[in-house]
């Protein structure tokens, strides 16, 4: 990885005095590009609604026409896939002793599913990453670290759990629940999720990946950072910089180990990471076996073990405490929360047959606002991004055209 670096660097050298010799780039060409960028940028809904929608349904055409094309070209796999598909329906619909393994299975496969989509839509991008830590495994690794201490047990029945988590019917002894015991409840959850976000990271691997090998520079706002770090790497002053040449240096110098450690703890320029492997063409195992182990095993008990520790019994009720100790404003913000939990404890004691469903209390009210809030801006930065990627290929032909003229 090294021997890489370094004929990199060497290769930019002679690229850098081509430039410099006039025989390269051309600066006016540098400008064009820079306007294309800023014209792209400029086509959201907000500011462009109609072109907006207009260049995001094209988008969407040209990339059924090429995934089209692409399967046409793989026959076999294609009608391999078909076969198989029609049995595991036929496998599904027909009667018989199997349907109890069926089932399993299909809760299984729902279950995992549903994690790793939420762990790619976390770190894939899209125009913006879908926050679904704090929005979907931060509250449940929550809600069952605050239900097995109050049912002293997370063996909960199943169903209507992981859906809806009450209290099973045994009585369990007091303090019988442990750390450990919370861990290995949401552990399939955690580990799913840590999975889908080290399939996301794939995206910036292949795109500088294949940059390298193919000798084209992508309009991608983050590969072009990455060029202009490695430009001015050793006169880079501020922190930002210095912090993206550190994580640079560390996965190019100590390989696997340097991308599991990046990889490891919560780190928003793991991309960069990602961008740095393909660039220097770090084998594909290397680089998904180090992210797949950092993430889904080392960071992913990190975060857990921090949420667990967080929502525990004792540490929720002395921040319920500490609240309403705060001068003036305290005692009125301590009693929605001591609501919000009171509501909680009744709602892991009720069963469907007896009682009555709670009032909706304001905090979970701004919870499920903010959920929806956060997933609207999430298909909108992907409209927008489907847009400017086609804005993208229109310039490109243009450009090409004046070019042949």
């Amino acid at each position: 990885m090294a021997e890489n670096g370094k004929n990199c660097d060497q290769r930019r050298v002679a690229m850098n005095k081509e430039q410099y010799n006039g025989n390269f780039t051309d600066p006016s060409m540098n400008e064009k590009k820079r306007r294309d960028r800023e014209e792209r940028q400029n086509i959201v809904l907000w500011r462009q609604p109609l072109i907006t929608l207009q260049y995001f349904s094209l988008e969407i055409l040209v990339i059924l026409k090429e995934w089209t094309s692409k399967l046409w070209h793989r026959q076999s796999i294609v009608v391999s896939f078909l076969l198989l598909l029609a049995v595991l329906i036929a496998t599904y619909y027909v009667e018989g002793a199997h349907q109890q393994y069926v089932q399993r299975i299909e809760k299984q496969f729902l279950l995992y599913a549903y994690w790793i989509g939420l762990g790619i839509l976390s770190s894939v991008g899209l125009g913006t990453g879908l926050h679904t830590f704090l929005l979907y495994l931060g509250p449940h690794i929550a809600s069952v670290t605050l239900a097995a201490y109050e049912c002293n047990s997370v063996n909960f029945p199943e169903p209507p759990y992981p859906d809806q988590i009450i209290c099973p019917d045994e009585e369990s002894i007091e303090g019988t629940i442990s750390l450990w015991s919370i861990i290995s409840k949401v552990r399939i959850e955690a580990c799913m999720w840590g999975i889908g976000t080290a399939i996301g990271e794939l995206p910036p691997y292949f795109m500088a990946r294949a940059a390298r090998l193919s000798g084209a520079e992508p309009d991608d706002e983050e590969y072009q950072e990455f060029e202009e770090m490695l430009e001015h790497a050793e006169t880079a002053q501020d922190f930002a910089s210095r912090a993206k040449l550190a994580v640079q240096n560390l996965v190019q110098k100590v390989g696997f180990f340097g991308i599991l450690a990046c990889a490891s703890i919560p780190n928003p320029l793991f991309d960069l990471a990602g961008i740095t492997c393909g660039h220097f063409l770090v084998p594909f195992w290397t680089f998904f076996g180090a992210t797949l182990i950092g993430k889904a095993i080392i960071k992913m008990h990190i975060q857990k073990l921090f949420v667990i520790i967080t929502f525990s019994k004792h540490i929720v009720e002395q921040m319920v405490a500490f609240i309403g100790a705060v001068p003036g404003i305290g005692p009125s913000l301590q009693k929605p929360f001591q609501e919000y939990l009171e509501a909680q404890r009744q709602k892991l004691h009720h069963r469907s047959e007896t009682g009555t469903p709670q009032g909706e209390n304001w905090l979970s009210w701004m919870f499920e606002k903010l959920v929806v809030v956060m997933v609207c801006y999430f298909i909108l930065s992907i409209i927008n991004s489907m847009a400017q990627s086609y804005a993208k290929r229109i310039q490109q032909r243009l450009n090409s055209e004046e070019k042949t003229k």
